[in-house]
Parts: C-alpha cells; sequence; structure tokens
C-alpha cells in the first residue's frame, strides 16, 4: 500500500498538518466506516465517512461520523436543493477517482461541493480517508474542512 495519494499529495501541497495511519481493511464489513474505526481504536464519532451524494442530479460530498446516517432532506436543504439521494457505487467512484471503500475527500478527480456534519468539529481531531482502502488521515477537523472548500452543517437524521 502506498503512503502516497491523491488525497496526501493534495494536503501536503496545500501545507496542511497530518498524520497517515494504516489498518487492516476488511472488504466484508458491513460498514467500511465503523471497521475503520474499532481497527484504529478511536471512537466512531472520531473517524468521518465520505459519502458521494446527488442533490437534484448533481453530484456532492458528505462527511459524517462513521456510526450517524444522513438525513437525506437535511442534505438537500443544505446544499439548496429540493432532493437528495446516495450516488451508486459506479458513479460515485467515477466523480472521485477512488474506490468505493477508499473515497477521500481530498484530492477527488472532480471538485464537488462538500458540507461536513458540524458535530464533527466539536471533535480534537478526525480520520478521514486517505484516498486508499485502509488508509486514514488524521487531522484537525476545521482544517480538514478548510481543505475540502466545504462548509459546516447539520447532515444527521
Amino acid at each position: 500500500m502506498s503512503k502516497q495519494t491523491r488525497a496526501t499529495q493534495m494536503l501536503e501541497k496545500r501545507g496542511v498538518a497530518f498524520t497517515v495511519h494504516r489498518y487492516d481493511y476488511d472488504p466484508g464489513a458491513d460498514r467500511v466506516g465503523l471497521q475503520a474505526a474499532e481497527a484504529l481504536g478511536e471512537p466512531a464519532s472520531r473517524v468521518l465517512k465520505t459519502l458521494m451524494a446527488l442533490v437534484d442530479g448533481k453530484p456532492v460530498c458528505i462527511i459524517l461520523p462513521s456510526d450517524r446516517e444522513a438525513s437525506m432532506k437535511k442534505v438537500a436543504a443544505a446544499f439548496g436543493g429540493k432532493s437528495a439521494q446516495m450516488m451508486k457505487p459506479p458513479d460515485a467512484e467515477r466523480v472521485t477517482g477512488y474506490m468505493v471503500g477508499g473515497i477521500s475527500p481530498f484530492g477527488q478527480r472532480r471538485e464537488v461541493p462538500t458540507l461536513m456534519e458540524e458535530t464533527a468539529l466539536a471533535e480534537e481531531f478526525v480520520f478521514l480517508n486517505g484516498g486508499q482502502r485502509g488508509l486514514q488521515v488524521r487531522l484537525d477537523p476545521k482544517v480538514a474542512l478548510e481543505a475540502t472548500g466545504g462548509k459546516a452543517a447539520a447532515l444527521i437524521a
């Protein structure tokens, strides 16, 4: 597994302070984010998942604590749209350039609007996918949000 991904390269290029953490990715896990939290020995609220969705048919990126679910109604409203739905995995892979289970909010192939669940900003640090299955980056959530060019909003059900 490479330490260098488009995600880590983008963070380095922007001068973002982060550390890289590996874990044994389980492709059979029901919920990848929860499996990552357990493998890293961190609370699920601190290990964030990156999800790709469509708001009024346009791709968006949402970042949530791995133990929470997005409210599609809140997601649509936060992006100023009428309806939202999760993006199909092949479409998410095509838009981001990452494999499902390794989708990072950093260094995506195509820049899309990004929102982070506002409760994540209360954490001292968070883990986000580093662009490969089994690779997480640890950084300040406010810095992570700034690096994505996104905003914080209430997104959870």
